[in-house]
């Protein structure tokens, strides 16, 4: 569809409706994309030696070749099962980019984490940062396999919250990088419902 409009624009005669024509085809392009959700699931152990699930998501909008727009993303949004920290990693597309290294990443907070791998002021830490297969800049531009850095562990992996003991833990961090296995699915399918986690194990504990 968008690129027969493409087409239908560039073999119109008239001056005047090129014009018009080249300015419907500049709106038209955003819904050119195509929207995928990516996601992966995969075990790990926190800073407290706990065994818990591990879920990554991010959501992305593919524009074609033939499109002058580039792939766009989400923030990558990183959960640990029975914990309410959660992890955003951004590039330089976002707003939400940090000061703490270019790439995909997410800085550390020094009122909730502690540098353990790195070197430096953990405020200028990559506490997690997408470091493979190969050089990559954009979460857009992640594939199905890519490695992850956890250079952090969090101060206080259980804090108080109006009088509830509040779990505030995350994947150990660790000199070697993780190697995560994505899904990508069209968006709003029901193939793209994430995983959930089991509630259950966190009330056993």
């Amino acid at each position: 569809m968008c690129l027969g409009r493409l087409v239908f624009m560039l073999s119109m005669n008239s001056a005047r409706t090129k014009l018009f024509g080249i300015g419907f085809l500049f709106l038209g392009l955003q819904g050119c994309a195509s929207y995928y959700t990516h996601y992966a699931m995969f075990p790990g152990e926190t800073s407290s030696g706990e065994s818990r699930q591990i879920r990554v998501s991010w959501q992305t909008a593919d524009y074609p070749g033939w499109s002058f727009m580039r792939d766009q993303s989400t923030t990558m949004k990183i959960e640990t099962q029975c914990s309410d920290r959660v992890w955003r990693l951004a590039d330089d597309s976002h707003e939400q980019a940090g000061s703490c290294g270019a790439g995909v990443r997410a800085c550390g907070d020094e009122s909730q984490d502690k540098n353990v791998v790195k070197n430096g002021p953990v405020s200028e830490t990559a506490c997690m940062q997408v470091v493979g297969p190969d050089s990559v800049e954009r979460i857009a531009d992640i594939g199905a396999k890519f490695r992850l850095s956890v250079s952090c562990r969090p101060i206080a992996p259980e804090v108080s919250k109006g009088g509830e003991v509040v779990n505030m833990d995350y994947l150990r961090a660790s000199s070697v990088a993780y190697t995560v296995y994505a899904r990508k699915v069209p968006r709003g399918s029901l193939s793209a419902r994430l995983p959930e986690f089991d509630e259950s194990v966190c009330k056993a504990d």
